[in-house]
């Protein structure tokens, strides 16, 4: 993408100085809609929004699309400039809103196909799921018609339910690594070795490092474990805190069954996790190798052609055409090259030709799969919306009122061919290397309410789900699978703290998720442990924070001082190794001595220079700022109370991501189900202005959950305001 970038700005600078703005042809610039006559949309829906005292939104729609009308609606409210962003990134169109930095996501858009799919196949989403994703695309045009001032690109509207399905094919991709691949192969040189195929041999891991970023815990406890004869379901994925992956609470309900309460992402038309009156789930991000790099045997006579199974195939060759808007109205259009070879998108550096190829390629159906989660009032419902979905990765995590628990290795895995080492580049010349199969997924790793009475999850092994009997073996599943088998701090925790406890109520379920302790084989103990087998420093002040660390309990509480030194110092480690603190995964990993020590003498120089003293609280340090609020937190990264921050110039931990939304689900023995939750700030995504930006805070720091309302009646009793799309607020 870096030679085509100063193409388009050499031309950019000779047309800055011929070209004058006012002499552009208007009529050019397909950029502007009569918003106004999308207000009629409104006249097709039959919803209301009731907002509890908190704001969230919990819409009752007389059918299902009306209910993701409203939710459209209601969501445009509180972020409505995030959506927007989330629907021209699916569109192509960055370039035209944000300028040349953002045009190669467009040029991923038509690489990867993604508006080819969705006219090919939109037409074989069912009747009802259609009416589901035009619902909610049809509340976002209203919500423009009737201001416009916040409209980004006029020419985004209207939307549709193909944007809809769009947005997610665009999306998934992205939370396995699919930009990271793509990056691989714009370097300056190969980035990978080839493999050779060899009898015998099996590799487990994927070409690429499939590392999470942050991190997500499922947790639930069956009746046999629960004090009560409860069930319990925590559902708590770690999410940025902010941007187009940030949770939105919401509470979907229809006079045609659809009860459903959780969290959604921004352009969504369902709750993506969380629970109805029958059951509910989690997702963590799992890692299964999921994509692979091709490089292609070239015809030396003819460019276009590549060697599959002993013959020249043929290119499909293309031009992408990428518009940048550069300043003002004054916009370019780029065109760059796209290919197609049998194995999928298909990129030419001159390092080589070569392909990708990645689970759920040409699939359309993720909104149907979710609809059927949502509607879903048993496990074999359930079950059977995972297994006839797309949806090609995570943990899931699984609970029911009946006191059912079932976890899986949720994947579109592919079988592939043994013998070849698919941790490096393959062959592009070969059918062998051609998977077109996916492991089904009955014979996924999972876990069937296990005699435990737990299962738990925190982006690890699928194959220590529970303890005792009932976890996966691992030997019945392919190394060529690459199913991850590392265990997170956070798992190893959850393990000891839900394991060791045969009576648990719905006290100490909450108390354990907030858990910030950290296992002995976590890298932080490990490397603090290193620290004090050395002599006491000489220097006063490292010896004052060496006492802190010898004095350690392991945990990153909000009055610790030893945990402020540990984490500063890990995060001096792992920058001088170029990795940033927010790390989901913090055991196995070798650090040296001399690192260490380094990064142990910066965090004292650090705590000196930015607070006067190397004794201080971790809240101190670690920080949730949301506008005018500045709040202390406790969490860290890999504990199961997970907080990720992001080192400001004062010194302190801005947190961005970790837990954020979480929502803590009981089911009693008689089926009746409530539940509890809580936001990082408030509903209020993007309004400043607004009481329920940041109300959720000050709960949220004091790892307190407020209730979540879910009944009609309980609705009402915390009304904040009701009121029609359109229509002015109480």
């Amino acid at each position: 993408m870096k030679r085509w970038q100063k193409v388009v700005l050499s031309i950019v600078i000779v047309l800055a100085l011929a070209a004058a703005y006012i002499f552009w042809p208007q009529g050019v610039w397909p950029f502007v809609v009569n918003l106004d006559e999308l207000e009629a949309v409104n006249e097709n829906y039959d919803v209301v929004i009731r907002r509890d005292s908190f704001g969230v939104p919990h819409i009752f729609g007389q059918t299902d699309a009306d209910a993701a009308y409203g939710l459209g609606y209601a969501h445009a409210e509180d972020d409505f400039q995030t959506i927007q962003q989330a629907f021209v990134a699916a569109r192509g169109k960055l370039g035209v809103a944000y300028g040349i930095d953002a045009a190669p996501n467009d040029y991923m858009v038509q690489l990867l196909r993604i508006w080819e799919v969705v006219e090919e196949k939109y037409d074989t989403i069912p009747p009802d799921v259609q009416a589901i994703m035009q619902g909610y695309a049809d509340g976002l045009n209203y919500y423009a018609a009737l201001h416009e001032d916040e409209v980004l690109l006029p020419a985004l509207f209207p939307l549709s339910g193909r944007d809809v399905a769009a947005g997610f094919i665009h999306r998934v991709p992205l939370f396995f690594g699919l930009d990271g691949a793509l990056g691989e192969l714009f370097a300056e040189t190969r980035q990978g070795t080839v493999s050779a195929k060899e009898v015998g041999l099996q590799t487990a891991v994927s070409h690429l490092p499939q590392t999470v970023k942050y991190g997500s815990n499922v947790i639930a406890v069956g009746p046999s474990r629960s004090a009560n004869g409860e069930t319990f379901l925590a559902v708590n994925s770690h999410q940025p805190w902010e941007g187009p992956v940030a949770w939105y609470e919401a509470h979907m309900h229809s006079e045609e069954g659809w009860n459903m309460v959780g969290g959604l992402l921004p352009g969504s038309p369902t709750i993506t996790h969380g629970h109805n009156e029958h059951l509910g789930w989690a997702f963590t991000v799992n890692s299964p190798d999921l994509i692979d790099i091709y490089v292609l045997e070239m015809n030396p006579d003819n460019p276009d052609q590549y060697l599959f199974d002993g013959k020249w195939r043929d290119l499909e060759v293309g031009e992408a055409p990428i518009m940048v808007t550069l300043f003002g109205r004054f916009r370019w259009t780029v065109k760059q090259e796209v290919l197609w070879s049998v194995y999928g998108p298909t990129v030419r550096q001159d390092h080589g030709v070569y392909a990708l190829r990645y689970a759920g390629m040409g699939e359309i159906g993720h909104v149907e799969q979710f609809v059927r989660l949502n509607n879903a009032t048993n496990l074999a419902e359930w079950k059977a919306a995972m297994r006839e979905g797309p949806l090609p990765m995570f943990n899931v995590g699984y609970a029911d009122k009946e006191g059912n628990l079932f976890y899986v290795y949720n994947g579109r895995i592919p079988i592939r061919t043994e013998g070849y080492n698919w941790e490096q580049y393959l062959p592009g010349n070969t059918s062998d290397t051609l998977w077109t199969e996916y492991l089904p997924f009955d014979a996924l790793p999972q876990v069937s309410n296990p005699p435990s009475g737990f299962i738990q999850n925190a982006n690890s092994s699928p194959y220590r789900t529970t303890l005792g009997e009932g976890n996966p073996d691992e030997a019945d599943f392919s190394p060529t699978l690459g199913i991850n088998d590392t265990m997170s701090n956070r798992s190893l925790r959850a393990l000891e703290l839900f394991g060791g406890d045969e009576s648990i109520t719905e006290e100490e379920f909450a108390a354990y998720k907030y858990d910030m302790t950290y296992h002995p084989e976590a890298d932080i103990v490990r490397m603090v442990n290193m620290i004090l087998a050395e002599p006491p420093p000489d220097d006063a002040d490292e010896r004052v924070a060496y006492d802190l660390l010898a004095n350690w309990n392991w945990q990153s509480s909000p009055d610790s001082t030893g945990a402020t030194v540990a984490v500063l110092t890990l995060y001096y480690v792992l920058e001088a190794e170029d990795t940033h603190i927010s790390v989901s995964n913090m055991t196995g990993g070798a650090f040296t001595a001399v690192s260490i020590q380094n990064g142990f003498s910066q965090a004292v120089d650090h705590l000196l220079e930015h607070f006067g003293t190397v004794e201080v609280p971790w809240q101190e340090v670690n920080r949730l700022v949301r506008g005018e609020v500045d709040l202390g937190l406790g969490g860290s990264p890999d504990v199961l109370h997970a907080v990720y921050g992001e080192m400001g110039e004062d010194g302190r931990f801005r947190g961005i991501a970790g837990d954020s939304y979480i929502l803590m689900v009981t089911w009693q023995p008689d089926g009746s189900v409530h539940s509890q939750s809580i936001h990082q700030y408030g509903s209020a995504t993007l309004d400043e202005t607004s009481p329920h930006f940041a109300d959720q805070a000050p709960i949220f720091v004091a790892r307190e959950l407020t209730p979540l309302w879910f009944t009609e009646a309980k609705i009402l009793a915390n009304l904040e305001e009701e009121y029609e799309p359109g229509m002015e607020k109480d």
